[in-house]
This record gives structure tokens, sequence and C-alpha cells, in this order.
């Protein structure tokens, strides 16, 4: 017995879209870790954290019913681990700590490397 999946009609176009957001995303993302590492200033720390975990979020809640379980899960572990660090002990210092810098780069790169492999998209009309 053969199983296909079968798809919604026009989600090869949200796929698009996503893929789409996911690289103005990435972007983002990478700006906000580069903004919370840089500072010492806890506020804009903080909010560079929330910031990125609001984009996370996002990609964690639309990914896996696109198709991008991995991509999904990754930007849900990010996300849980910001809501670590603001809601923990470590929210009233003035430093971000490293690992969750890196974890953030290394979802970039996922990103990157997700979108990379996928077709190019048209520009709008």
């Amino acid at each position: 017995m053969i199983h296909q999946k079968l798809e919604l009609p026009g989600i090869e176009r949200i796929r698009t879209r996503f893929l789409e957001l996911l690289r103005e995303r990435q972007v983002s993302i990478a700006e906000h870790a580069l903004t919370a590492w840089e500072s010492d200033e806890l506020e804009k720390i903080n909010g560079s954290l929330a910031s990125a975990r609001t984009l996370l979020h996002q990609i964690a809640g639309t990914a896996g019913s696109l198709g991008f379980e991995e991509l999904g899960q990754e930007a849900r572990t990010v996300e849980t681990e910001i809501d670590d660090h603001l809601n923990g002990a470590d929210a009233d210092l003035a430093i971000c700590p490293g690992a969750l810098i890196y974890h953030m780069s290394d979802f970039v790169q996922l990103c990157q490397t997700l979108t990379a492999a996928q077709p190019e998209t048209a520009q709008s009309a």
C-alpha cells in the first residue's frame, strides 16, 4: 500500500511565503543576538532577546505544519532558552550568556542552510 502525503491546495505558495519571511527573520534574529551580546545595558540585552524570542515563536508555530519540523523544534528550543534566561536569576545581570548567543547563531545558520537549499522565489509583483 502506497501512502501519499496529502497537501492542502495552495500549501506550496504558503511555504514559499514562509521561506521569504524566514530570510528576513533570520537576519533580525542575528541582529538581536549581536545587540544582546555587545550591550552592557540590561534593558537593551533583555529587549533584544525578547524581540528575538517573538520571531522564534512565530517560526516555531508555523514551521512544523509546513514540513520544516527540525527548524520548528530548534526555534522552540532557542525560544525556551531565552524564556529561561529572561525569567531566571541571570535576567537581572547586564550580561548575555555566551551559550545562548551561540545557540541563536546556530539557529540562524540552520535557517541559512534551509533557505539556500530552496529555489529562489520570484519577487512579488
